[in-house]
């Protein structure tokens, strides 16, 4: 569900590939290319979205010999071009019901390709030492009584919740609304900034309190613990502008252009073959977020140590 949760820091914005490409902007030159050994890739701006990315090209390109074109889109424009064949594959969605009611149910222009293997959920999180300090913050019946404490200059006399780009799957405006919080919703803009302000409060050990999702490589630097929000309940985030319940868990789904799945060939296979665990993705992420390495470079490191893991997603 993540409207992911649309996360990066500039680097991290430059995906790569044969041809990067801004989808909003123009079409890949390679997707639904019919005959040719090319694949096109929807590229979500989080780390870990571009860590699946980077090894299923890597994999694409060294081990089946096609041509991989990457472009970056956001969440739910993503599935528009994945339906009109602008790209063929989509490798992280955290869950995006009217959409796939539309492209996949009604349409049929969209198909499901599978688990990715890893499970996803957004929620909202303290540090780890600010909840030692105070362990009834992580109720949430309990926030109001730090609100002083986790304001800032952006939210306007009320605590901040900082949140990541307001085009991540995210409930955060009508939680606070609804659960009669003395909060604001602080948007930093991209997961890459909304991670350079989490690692500032730490740095200084100041508290502040923020929506956030697992698996994410950060946890490693920044521990941090979850606030517990009302439990969810099947059916209970219907209503976008009634939530008042926490964040489901959510197997995260692979989906691809109806026309490739069928067409697509050993690409096709292997993209819904490709499933691996949340270790691997955070592995890869650490090593682009943090290590610094580029994604081909990281893909190239993985793939050098997991044999085992990736040769049954060939056969």
């Amino acid at each position: 569900m993540r409207v992911r949760t649309t996360l990066a820091v500039g680097s991290l914005l430059l995906l790569t590939g044969c041809g990067a490409a801004d989808m909003t902007k123009q079409a890949s030159p390679y997707a639904n290319a019919q005959g040719s050994r090319t694949v096109t890739l929807s590229v979500q701006s989080w780390v870990g979205a571009q860590a699946n990315v980077a090894v299923a090209q890597y994999l694409l390109e060294h081990e089946l010999d096609y041509r991989v074109d990457t472009v970056q889109v956001d969440e739910v424009p993503a599935w528009d071009a994945l339906s009109q064949g602008r790209v063929d594959a989509l490798l992280e969605d955290w869950g995006h019901p009217e959409q796939e009611q539309r492209y996949v149910e009604d349409k049929k222009t969209i198909t499901g390709a599978g688990d990715l293997g890893v499970t996803g959920h957004i929620g909202w999180f303290v540090p780890t030492y600010f909840a030692k300090q105070h362990p009834d913050v992580t109720d949430w019946r309990n926030l109001d009584k730090y609100a002083a404490q986790l304001k800032t200059a952006e939210s306007g006399g009320k605590g901040q919740l900082l949140d990541g780009s307001p085009s991540y799957v995210t409930n955060d405006k009508a939680l606070v609304q609804n659960l009669k919080l003395d909060y604001q919703v602080v948007f930093a803009g991209s997961e890459a900034a909304q991670i350079t302000q989490i690692k500032q409060f730490a740095k200084e050990k100041k508290p502040f309190l923020t929506y956030w999702y697992t698996p994410q490589w950060l946890f490693e630097k920044v521990p941090m613990t979850e606030v517990k929000l009302p439990a969810y309940k099947d059916g209970c985030d219907a209503d976008p502008a009634k939530v008042a319940c926490a964040y489901p868990r959510t197997p995260l789904q692979k989906y691809l252009n109806a026309d490739f799945a069928k067409e697509g060939g050993k690409a096709a296979a292997f993209l819904k073959k490709f499933q691996w665990k949340t270790e691997y993705q955070n592995d890869v992420s650490l090593m682009i977020a943090e290590q610094k390495l580029s994604p081909q470079e990281a893909a190239e490191k993985w793939v050098d140590g997991h044999e085992s893991v990736w040769r049954a997603w060939l056969s």
